[in-house]
């Protein structure tokens, strides 16, 4: 497949200008698909600028979404981004179904992909490779893989999956900074690298110091205010206010979240809604934050809105 190297430029000027936005999925109390409410919460994302508009992945709730919903999650971003910022469009599971949800998102209009990690089985490095390789060979559209869990790749994957002509990027959830180093040392110049931890600004400084300055932003899902004011801080190296939004937000933000399994997303789709946003709750196996908790996401929420000159 050729590369859109015109939708790469946009990614990488994205990345470098602000927060990467991974809007919600929006949820009916029964569990059905909110359209409407899907489409007032990334109209309000795009907004706020972010670098590109990620749907229907992790923070989106992929896993839950069937084939028709994907299509109407995608082709909302794409109407509402109306070209201003690139739409990756999440896609996953093993390689045929991925494929399936890759003709949807070039269907609807996406910019590009972000292959999540595949389902379930442990794999060696020659499998790791294939199932990026049998993607891209039926798309037309840029891909992006996404290494967490059962998937992280070595150096000579990574210059593997590299040499794919419209593979061009790799975001990161291990966190593990030896790895990730080796790994951009062995890419090529121009491939794109970001920051895909939970919680991501808590490494950002991190991730910078090895080449990775650019991340996504669970909380721009629900606190944009707070999301580039760190943005801003962390570009302009002002760390006594980088170093305060992480002690008296970040942190206990974190601290909350891993109160529970699942609180990654519960928790995001929680403070939304406390902000007045139509994302309703999460679909099983998630569960909504309990009342001890919700009362904790407040306070935390509203201390980190203070902090940014803002409120609730």
């Amino acid at each position: 497949m050729s590369l859109d190297t015109d939708t790469v430029r946009r990614l990488r000027d994205g990345m470098a200008g602000g927060v990467l936005s991974f809007p919600l999925t929006s949820f009916h109390d029964d569990g059905s698909l909110d359209v409407d409410g899907f489409r007032a919460h990334v109209a309000a994302q795009i907004a706020t600028a972010p670098g590109a508009v990620f749907p229907a992945c992790g923070t989106g709730e992929f896993f839950s979404l069937d084939e028709d919903e994907y299509r109407q999650v995608v082709t909302v971003a794409v109407e509402e981004a109306g070209g201003r910022v690139p739409v990756v469009a999440g896609i996953g599971y093993g390689w045929a179904q991925a494929v399936r949800f890759a003709r949807i998102a070039e269907e609807a209009g996406a910019d590009a992909l972000l292959v999540l990690p595949h389902y379930l089985v442990a794999a060696p490095q020659d499998g790791l490779v294939a199932q990026v390789e049998q993607i891209a060979a039926r798309t037309s559209l840029p891909l992006i893989a996404y290494q967490r869990g059962q998937v992280a790749f070595t150096a000579a994957s990574l210059r593997r999956i590299a040499d794919i002509p419209n593979v061009v990027g790799l975001k990161d959830g291990h966190s593990d900074l030896d790895r990730l180093q080796r790994l951009t040392l062995a890419a090529p110049e121009g491939f794109l690298f970001f920051n895909g931890a939970s919680t991501a600004e808590i490494q950002a400084r991190a991730y910078a110091t090895v080449g990775v300055p650019a991340y996504s932003s669970a909380v721009h899902a629900f606190a944009p205010e707070i999301a580039n004011a760190f943005f801003g801080a962390l570009r302009d190296g002002d760390d006594k206010k980088v170093e305060r939004l992480l002690r008296d937000f970040y942190v206990p933000l974190v601290e909350l979240r891993d109160r529970v399994p699942g609180y990654a997303v519960s928790l995001v789709k929680a403070a939304a809604r406390l902000r007045g946003r139509p994302v309703g709750p999460v679909r099983a196996p998630l569960t909504d934050p309990s009342a001890t908790d919700l009362a904790d996401l407040k306070t935390l929420l509203t201390t980190g809105l203070d902090l940014v000159g803002a409120s609730l």
